[in-house]
């Protein structure tokens, strides 16, 4: 499967039905992915969500029509897929930060624009290919912190980064009771939902089934998966997020691509243990659930 080409085509669908309603669902169902593993990839390739993608192409083509015709706003809202004046009006102007009216009457087109976006064929790395292992994790058990966030604008790479940041500055772990590895820490993600972009983002660790969690922490359950699990190149501290950036960009540009399988989309997570420790060769496994392709 040409993952270009199935991208290429639900982008050529945007276009062709912009005044229509564009679910994540519908989208996945162009590009013959699940849900779940549409929104992954399409984020991996495009480099944003697919929720943000499709308002800013309305909303650029609405600014476009607004400085270029003399069309009725609201004739220009329904067109470009807002049933309501109001809510075109509010996303308008979050925009652009004036109205569409007020847009229409400075006699000048300004951004920011949203140009239909242009895929590039997907190049294998020229270095060492990152061989997974792929193994089945039987249930899991954890405590600790949640948070919830979502994977629109931007806003997930600005929370979780200060959820960690917070809870490592407190000390946090020394609250979860009795966990089953005292040096492995989860950065999890799971409840995700591909219309919002929502999705919950738990810090935690190990424990015995059916373990209390103290008041302001969290238990939650996983079943037994299969999961692919890459390891991140040696880093040192300044390089290791970037590395852990494009380990994740490579999994769903290179990885899933020539696999066979895709995202079951039911959790995801980082381990994090002894490698991350000191400033010199930090690594970490990212775990992927994945199920064959249909």
């Amino acid at each position: 499967m040409d993952y270009r080409d199935c991208i290429q085509r639900t982008l050529d669908y945007i276009e062709e039905n912009v005044d229509k309603e564009l679910t994540v669902e519908k989208l996945a169902e162009v590009a013959f992915f699940s849900p779940f593993h549409f929104h992954r990839v399409f984020q991996a390739m495009v480099g944003e969500a697919v929720i943000d993608y499709v308002r800013q192409r309305r909303l650029t083509i609405a600014a476009e029509r607004l400085f270029y015709s003399e069309e009725k706003v609201i004739d220009i809202a329904l067109d470009v897929g807002f049933h309501y004046h109001e809510s075109f009006n509010r996303a308008f102007k979050k925009w652009y930060d004036v109205s569409p009216k007020q847009y229409r009457s400075s006699n000048r087109i300004a951004g920011p624009l949203r140009g239909k976006a242009c895929l590039q064929p997907i190049r294998l790395s020229g270095g060492r290919k990152m061989e997974p292992k792929i193994v089945t994790k039987p249930a899991f058990h954890i405590i600790g912190y949640e948070l919830k966030t979502k994977n629109t604008n931007g806003q997930n790479n600005k929370d979780i980064p200060q959820f960690w940041q917070q809870y490592l500055q407190n000390q946090l772990s020394s609250n979860i009771p009795d966990p089953l590895h005292t040096n492995e820490e989860l950065g999890i993600c799971t409840d995700f939902s591909p219309e919002t972009g929502e999705f919950v983002y738990v810090i935690g660790m190990e424990v015995e089934e059916g373990s209390e969690a103290p008041e302001g922490l969290v238990y939650r359950s996983f079943p037994e998966l299969t999961y692919t699990v890459f390891t991140t190149p040696k880093a040192d501290e300044e390089s290791f997020p970037s590395t852990i950036h494009s380990t994740w960009n490579y999994i769903f540009t290179e990885w899933f691509p020539q696999s066979g399988y895709e995202h079951s989309g039911i959790v995801d997570f980082e381990l994090y243990d002894e490698r991350c420790y000191g400033t010199e060769n930090k690594q970490i496994d990212i775990y992927i659930p994945i199920q064959r392709r249909s």
